[in-house]
């Protein structure tokens, strides 16, 4: 072989062979970063997080074979979104998935890294994306509720109790979406003769404080609007309600299986679920800003039943028969 002739090989040889072995050697290890707003040791968010995990095996990803899963828990604390957000940034994530709570400071934290949502309230009107079919940004998920359904949870309470003229929203004051929520409620409590006044949620003094002082007057009702600290005191919460005979209304089931009255909203673990597909997508190569925002499929009204009749409330028929569950 010519010497010229040589060179050429062996340069095209040494250009060649990277690639090569980068063919020949298993994909690498992507990573996914999961903030939560719920506390870690939360039975009701590790089974939501084990639906997402199990629907990511069925998609092909296992956790420590060929994707690593780095969770990050907020407590129900606001504060400790940045700090956590900032955490698995510096990870360097191919993907990271929240749940609503903490979207605003994980978008805050960057606007490059795609991110999922699991659930978010009304992403489009807290300007979190763009519209539902083009998000834009780096950012896209699933719908918990557009806050037009706050006005749900005030007709179920004078449905199922009646003379219920004084309602308290307890709300994260924290949270833009508990800002929202109360305020659909407010607008269309007069069409339901009542009176609605926010109670913030802080920690566990300040809520059976508040609870019990609005309690101490008659006819009484709780609406609990949608929240991560919600979530994390919802044992107080629903203890509170039952000491203080207050019907209330909640915005996810799990409530009820403790033992409160009544609920309606999205299933939490089906957006969990639902995330996983996005996820493989965006591991796959698609953009978030490509993906829809999507709605809920289904929303289902829960009744304690054992609850109803301790606070001496019969439930009407109609309502019994809009039940997805009823908890006897």
């Amino acid at each position: 072989m010519r010497r010229r002739d040589f060179i050429r090989v062996a340069v095209g040889l040494a250009v060649e062979s990277p690639l090569a072995a980068r063919a020949q050697q298993p994909d690498r290890i992507r990573r996914i970063g999961v903030l939560s707003g719920a506390a870690e040791d939360d039975q009701d968010n590790k089974a939501r997080i084990g639906t997402f995990v199990k629907e990511l095996q069925r998609l092909g990803w296992s956790d420590g074979r060929n994707v690593r899963i780095d969770y990050r828990f907020a407590g129900g604390n606001s504060e400790n979104f940045p700090k956590y957000a900032a955490e698995i940034l510096a990870l360097t994530p191919d993907v990271i998935l929240v749940t609503g709570a903490s979207l605003p400071s994980m978008l805050q934290a960057t606007r490059t890294v795609p991110i999922v949502f699991a659930f978010a309230s009304d992403p489009v009107g807290s300007g979190f994306i763009e519209s539902l079919s083009r998000p834009g940004g780096n950012a896209t998920g699933f719908v918990l509720f557009e806050y037009d359904l706050s006005a749900k949870w005030l007709e179920l309470l004078k449905e199922i109790a009646p003379s219920v003229r004084r309602v308290a929203v307890l709300r994260d004051p924290a949270s833009i979406t508990g800002i929202g929520q109360f305020a659909v409620i407010q607008s269309v409590a007069r069409s339901f003769g009542v009176d609605v006044s926010p109670l913030n949620l802080r920690d566990t003094g300040e809520t059976e404080r508040v609870v019990t002082a609005f309690a101490s007057s008659s006819n009484g009702g709780l609406i609990v609007a949608a929240s991560a600290l919600a979530t994390v005191q919802r044992a107080l919460i629903v203890e509170l309600a039952a000491r203080h005979r207050l019907p209330a209304v909640y915005f996810d089931r799990m409530f009820v299986a403790d033992g409160g009255l009544i609920s309606y909203g999205a299933d939490l673990g089906d957006g969990w679920r639902r995330a996983a597909s996005y996820v493989d997508r965006i591991l796959r190569g698609e953009k978030p800003t490509d993906m829809p925002v999507q709605a809920p499929t289904k929303y289902d009204l829960v009744i304690n039943r054992k609850t109803a009749k301790a606070l001496g409330l019969t439930i009407p028929p109609a309502v019994i028969a809009r039940a997805d569950e009823v908890i006897e």
